[in-house]
């Protein structure tokens, strides 16, 4: 049987949809949506502060590794008849920088690539031994677990290693002690025959004076490397050398 179309059901359902839009746009405005906006996207966005409070906590653990560090509560055993040359750390490095200190007639100031993430400032009294142009670009070796020292007004954050002797004049020649070329930035050198290095903390390296405590066993052999109690200082492209300074003392 023929039923006639009743448009009134039409209207009905339309004017449900328009109620739904209502209420979309009337919840857009609440929350600050654009129109349209995925309301997911934002709850997504909103936690940005989370980060902020990772970063303190993870400040904080670091300044307590630190801690635990400087104290050597966190540290392994020490062999107790590991060398002290072995508790301090020579790392391969080269001046990417150096220029004159500003206060101090004797001082160079360098920028050391020793491949870590920042270069290292150190201040050197060099500039009786090596023009500024000879400081730029020169492989050298860094003590790097000294405490950081102010060198008149400069901080400087290690010292590079040369040896040293008294010419005939009572005039001194200095050399820097050399890594091979080949030698990676940032290797720590070993010494042969003698256990693999386990670097102290500066603080304790300053404590217990370690660097003074190895001076009089630090020297060139008759083929200019340095050595330490006759331990040839090693990277594992070879051995490292002054260029001509024989049985001189390094420092």
């Amino acid at each position: 049987i023929y039923q006639p179309y009743k448009p009134h059901k039409i209207i009905t359902m339309k004017s449900s949809l328009e109620q739904l839009e209502d209420l979309i746009a009337d919840l857009e405005a609440k929350l600050n949506l654009a129109p349209g906006a995925d309301p997911v996207v934002l709850a997504e966005k909103k936690p940005q502060q989370q980060p902020k409070q990772q970063k303190k906590k993870e400040k904080k653990q670091a300044a307590k590794q630190n801690e635990g560090k400087a104290k050597g509560g966190a540290a392994a055993p020490v062999d107790p008849n590991l060398p002290d040359i072995c508790k301090l750390e020579f790392k391969v490095g080269v001046i990417t920088k150096a220029w004159v200190h500003p206060d101090a007639d004797k001082l160079y100031c360098e920028e050391i690539n020793c491949g870590e993430e920042q270069p290292r400032q150190i201040a050197s009294g060099l500039r009786a031994h090596y023009s500024l142009d000879e400081m730029q670009g020169q492989r050298l070796l860094v003590v790097s677990n000294l405490k950081a020292k102010n060198l008149v007004g400069f901080k400087s954050f290690g010292m590079v290693l040369c040896a040293a002797e008294t010419n005939e004049d009572g005039t001194e020649k200095v050399e820097f002690v050399e890594p091979p070329a080949d030698a990676p930035l940032g290797e720590v050198v070993t010494f042969e025959g003698l256990p693999p290095p386990a670097p102290f903390t500066a603080s304790q390296v300053e404590k217990k004076k370690l660097f003074a405590a190895c001076m009089a066993g630090m020297k060139t052999n008759d083929k200019c490397e340095g050595t330490f109690d006759g331990a040839v200082f090693m990277t594992t492209a070879g051995p490292c050398k002054a260029k001509s300074i024989k049985g001189g003392v390094m420092r």
